[in-house]
């Protein structure tokens, strides 16, 4: 393979990268409309699409194994790919993630819980998978050095969130009219509780794509496994 041809093919690795962290990122957006506004539609939407994600990763690795194994890079070239590889499996944890939160949203029962700011943690977690997308699609270190600050930003609403719907279940005092409810109310804290945990992770996997990213950029950061 020419040289030319060597970096067009990292060129497309790079832009193909990108173009899956697009549709994880427009997934993830369905899945937290569909749990704000109950639309089953966009919930299966997500759900159903979960496959495409997953066979785009398939052949995003099936790529960096053959750059590794044909192609041999060394060097900048080679920090890239890695980086590449190891991108890619955070946006599909994403997209597994965002497919967990549709169908919290199938399955949510009603307005039982204190409001919690799940709307504000999912606009936040989709907002630093962003930036950690575009740190990647640019090179940008500063960028990347951010995004593990804000995330602690992040955990703090979700801990606020946990907290707040954990204090209310206790304070809750069950009459006899609302005994036939107990089981649904353990039910929608449950998975109120896995909707904050899964938008945690998913803030989580953006930090890793930016710390992938830095070690791309910088020499002398190692690769975080």
């Amino acid at each position: 393979m020419s040289r030319e041809s060597y970096q067009e093919r990292l060129a497309t690795l790079r832009a193909d990268v990108v173009g899956m962290g697009d549709l994880v990122g427009e997934r993830l957006e369905l899945a937290l409309e569909s749990i704000r506004t109950g639309d089953e539609e966009l919930a299966r939407t997500v759900i159903d699409g979960d496959d495409e994600v997953n066979d785009l990763y398939l052949d995003l690795e099936g790529d960096c194994i053959d750059l590794f194994a044909l192609q041999q890079p060394v060097a900048t070239d080679l920090r890239f790919v890695a980086t590449s590889f190891k991108v890619i499996t955070d946006l599909e944890r994403i997209g597994d993630l965002a497919t967990n939160l549709a169908n919290y949203g199938l399955a949510a029962t009603g307005e039982i819980l204190p409001e919690v700011a799940i709307e504000e943690i999912g606009a936040d977690a989709v907002a630093l998978v962003e930036r950690a997308l575009e740190a990647y699609r640019t090179d940008d270190a500063d960028a990347c050095r951010t995004i593990a600050a804000d995330d602690d930003e992040i955990d703090a609403l979700c801990q606020h969130a946990s907290e707040t719907v954990v204090r209310d279940l206790i304070e809750r005092e069950a009459t006899d009219d609302q005994l036939w409810s107990i089981e649904e109310l353990l039910d929608d804290v449950s998975r109120v509780l896995l909707t904050i945990r899964d938008l945690e992770r998913i803030a989580d996997h953006a930090v890793n794509i930016a710390a992938r990213t830095l070690y791309m950029v910088d020499s002398s950061t190692e690769l975080i496994y």
